[in-house]
């Protein structure tokens, strides 16, 4: 009887017709009203449009959506049809249901639409993103940076002063994994997406540029208000995350078109690597395959332009828009640039700034802009130092972010309507063990790693950052996924790890440049062989948040929720 009863049950659940019909936005999307997006119907067969039934509420869904219908009988030449209406947008807030049916297919998504508060809390709003950055790291980082005595920490990360605090889920709607793409891109449309993709949903469009938008935060704010907009990075500024500022592709990869998207949008503040795709075909280090001088571009529309440290310095104290480009590609570490100056990373662009210099750089043009600002500042190297299992390098990417947000914390102090956020894209699955003792007495060293004592970093010049990496009692920190490799046991101060190479098959081996090191472990690998370096992980973020509207950073978020914290605080209308 109990099992007639579940079958029963289970049959009810069962849709009665085909569903046949991809809808964008998905289902259970949330959008703010009067937020830019594109409409697509993707229907599995070749139909007429008189043939489809769209309904919004109830209603026709020309009567909710406007804009220009375009039907495409066979979508990129195939036996399927599409329907789309771009750059349209809700007027009204309230919840929606979308039907689509045709020959008998029926499919049926449910949207959010809400309204922004009439009254503006927060005049600035300023987001600091740690690439990859996990608890590990922040622990890490306030360890070295401030040193525990007798099982205290003897001071706070600047971050860690931030009142509230929630967790943030980063999965894509491909994989419960992610990447920096579609993360980022969730903070800045309010739109979950899929792994590689910045500011659209993933359909089955060919191209890369034909997928549905979805309005990006600079984009709406350069449309909806008289706000001033700053990217800073540490990496290639037309690397996922601070692309997703302004940006609309399926492939991050696409960096040279995202320069001309960057270009479009004009942030007024734009500090970081990646000149190469700046600069026209014809010049040597040059990475488009155009003769387009963006750097001239910018320039024409009024852009104070900066090469280095000195003259970001330098930067005139009228000027309301800069464009700093640092590096042709990804800056250096922290560890290269400050402290290991002699092996040579830096001998190509040796005086980089700081990620704390552009910061402030970046707070005092954006600042007088009377209607406020919105900035994002990434320490991007955390990742990149994570992904070859460098811990070292990433931890003191960790000290130097929190570095650049006690600087906006002074900022703050002054100009108290500014929203401050911390938080990361994704995380890295690394751990902090214990203590490596070199003391202690032991053929292999594995058998120093130890629960007991403390590390005997020293900071003795009060920069913020341990004087030396290689004491004699220093973090054990190890990564949870990684390809095969040696584990030395000890930081790496002749530039950045290589843990896996390729062989004659094409699969990544460990790297026997590190076999012969006293005492070195070989790992064996738990990701596949086409991995040469660590993955992301899927564990919650960390978001922590102090200043008007910080109140609304509590719980458990989706990492789609922050652009309506941020949309909220400053009242977008």
């Amino acid at each position: 009887m109990k099992l007639r009863y579940l079958i029963s049950l289970m049959m009810t659940a069962l849709p009665v017709s085909g569903v046949a019909q991809n809808i964008y936005p998905i289902d259970r999307a949330t959008m703010m009203e009067g937020g830019k997006f594109d409409f697509k119907v993707e229907f599995d067969e070749v139909i007429k449009l008189e043939q489809a039934k769209i309904l919004i509420n109830g209603k026709d869904y020309r009567d909710v959506l406007k804009g220009n219908v375009e039907f495409v009988e066979k979508e990129d030449g195939k036996e399927v049809s599409a329907l789309w209406i771009r750059d349209t947008s809700i007027a009204r807030a309230d919840a929606y249901k979308v039907t689509v049916e045709t020959k008998g297919k029926k499919s049926e998504v449910k949207w959010d639409v809400y309204a922004t508060p009439e009254k503006r809390k927060a005049k600035n709003v300023i987001l600091f993103l740690g690439d990859g950055l996990s608890v590990a790291h922040r622990t890490g980082a306030r360890i070295l940076s401030k040193g525990v005595n007798e099982g205290k920490a003897n001071a706070k990360l600047a971050m860690d002063t931030l009142p509230y605090m929630g967790f943030i889920g980063t999965s894509s709607t491909d994989a419960i994994t992610a990447d920096s793409a579609n993360t980022m891109s969730a903070y800045m449309t309010g739109h979950k997406s899929a792994i590689n993709a910045l500011g659209v949903y993933t359909s089955r469009s060919e191209g890369n540029f034909n997928h549905p938008k979805q309005e990006t935060l600079g984009e709406l704010l350069k449309r909806r208000t008289k706000m001033a907009v700053g990217i800073v990075s540490d990496a290639e500024i037309e690397d996922a995350t601070p692309a997703a500022v302004v940006s609309h592709t399926r492939r991050r990869s696409d960096k040279p078109e995202i320069v001309e998207m960057m270009y479009n949008v004009k942030p007024d503040v734009i500090l970081g690597g990646g000149s190469a795709y700046f600069l026209p075909k014809s010049t040597p280090g040059s990475k488009r395959k155009d003769e387009k001088n963006f750097i001239e571009l910018f320039k024409n529309d009024g852009y104070q332009f900066v090469t280095d440290a000195t003259e970001l310095k330098g930067v005139a104290k009228d000027t309301r828009k800069l464009l700093g480009l640092f590096h042709t590609g990804n800056m250096n570490t922290v560890v290269d640039r400050r402290f290991l100056t002699e092996n040579g990373a830096t001998k190509k662009f040796p005086n980089q700034p700081d990620l704390t210099e552009m910061t402030r750089a970046a707070l005092d043009v954006l600042s007088k802009n009377e209607d406020g600002f919105f900035l994002v500042v990434e320490s991007a190297l955390i990742d990149k130092a994570s992904h070859p299992l460098d811990w070292e390098r990433a931890v003191m990417g960790t000290i130097m972010l929190d570095q650049a947000v006690e600087i906006a914390k002074e900022f703050a102090k002054k100009d108290p309507d500014t929203l401050i956020l911390v938080t990361a894209d994704h995380t890295h699955g690394l751990s902090i063990t214990g203590v490596v003792d070199d003391n202690k007495e032991a053929e292999l060293m594995r058998d120093k790693v130890t629960q007991s004592g403390f590390p005997n970093y020293k900071d003795e010049d009060g920069d913020g950052y341990p004087d030396k990496l290689d004491v004699d009692k220093r973090l054990a920190v190890f990564f949870t996924n990684f390809p095969d490799y040696y584990e030395t046991f000890r930081p790496k101060l002749d530039g950045q790890f290589v843990p896996a190479v390729k062989n004659d098959k094409g699969e990544y081996v460990a790297n026997e440049a590190f076999k012969d090191v006293p005492g070195a472990m070989f790992r064996q690998g738990i990701l596949p062989r086409n991995y040469g370096s660590g993955a992301h992980t899927v564990d919650d973020v960390v978001i922590q948040a102090g200043g008007p509207g910080a109140e609304a950073i509590r719980g458990y978020m989706e990492n789609s929720d922050l652009f309506k914290v941020i949309v909220d605080a400053l009242a977008v209308k």
